[in-house]
């Protein structure tokens, strides 16, 4: 990647005097706060959105990473819940998550005199089906400086390894929202069945890993190499068993494999 657009990045953040970057702890937000942190010092702040929707696994890796990176941290509860649009669960669901969750972190910086507000977004994220970028162009004083300056997936990963953040070769997560089949109403029991679901199967298999929310059906999505692992002699049974536990009337494997965005396969956008 051009030593330049880094530049730029740096140059870019700098310009801003005092930001929060929204910091789910993940390959993006890690490096746009560490990024962050080198321009703006200690007027820049990692805010971590507290809600149903994160697994608290992930709340957990956040502090230890924001720790690594050397940058205030802040846990700021908020609940997507309270928007029955969000609830409602339809193809826009992420527009109204977006919408709730930065509303609440621009009001927090207000309360702190914090100026800008910085999303995590990349150019990669551009080509993709991503309602939530809408709710982001919508709102005053928030902005997406990876997107903005053209950072590349790969070339955030490639510039975390150099600045040895842990995140580099993190795998990619989302909220658990996302696992919910639209139409199906969001609720925190459903997302607790699947934070708890997805727990199970990491003691088996530690590659990426997606539990879908059907109803009443509960279909797993796994890296190639890890359907072997779950399918093997008793795996599959006890994974069955802990899944009905859960309130789960049938539990399938997707053969396909795991695929980001899965659940937008059924959506026509022709």
């Amino acid at each position: 990647m051009p030593d330049k657009k880094l530049a730029l990045l740096l140059q870019g953040l700098k310009e801003l005097e005092s930001a929060v970057v929204a910091f789910s702890g993940g390959v993006d937000s890690a490096f746009l706060a560490a990024a962050a942190k080198r321009a703006l010092g200690d007027t820049a702040v990692a805010v971590t959105a507290c809600s149903e929707t994160l697994p608290d696994s992930e709340r957990t890796e956040s502090a230890r990473i924001a720790e690594a990176i050397g940058i205030r941290h802040v846990f700021l509860p908020i609940s997507e819940l309270t928007s029955p649009e969000f609830v409602a669960n339809t193809p826009e669901r992420c527009y109204y998550c977006k919408k709730v969750r930065f509303s609440a972190i621009r009001r927090w910086a207000d309360s702190q005199g914090i100026r800008w507000v910085l999303d995590g977004s990349n150019f990669d994220d551009a080509s993709d089906y991503r309602p939530g970028m809408k709710a982001i162009s919508e709102l005053e004083g928030v902005q997406s400086p990876l997107l903005t300056f053209g950072f590349t997936k790969d070339e955030i990963r490639a510039v975390s390894r150099e600045w040895e953040l842990p995140t580099w070769n993190k795998l990619s997560a989302a909220c658990l929202s996302s696992r919910v089949a639209y139409g199906l109403a969001v609720t925190p029991e459903r997302l607790k069945q699947i934070e708890q679901a997805e727990a199970f199967i990491k003691t088996f298999f530690q590659g990426q890993i997606r539990v879908r929310h059907h109803g009443n059906l509960a279909r797993i999505e796994v890296a190639p190499a890890g359907i072997p692992i779950l399918t093997a002699d008793g795996n599959s049974v006890q994974i069955s068993r802990f899944l009905r536990s859960l309130g789960f009337q049938y539990v399938t494997l997707d053969l396909t494999g795991y695929r980001t965005g899965s659940m937008n396969e059924v959506l026509d956008f022709s």
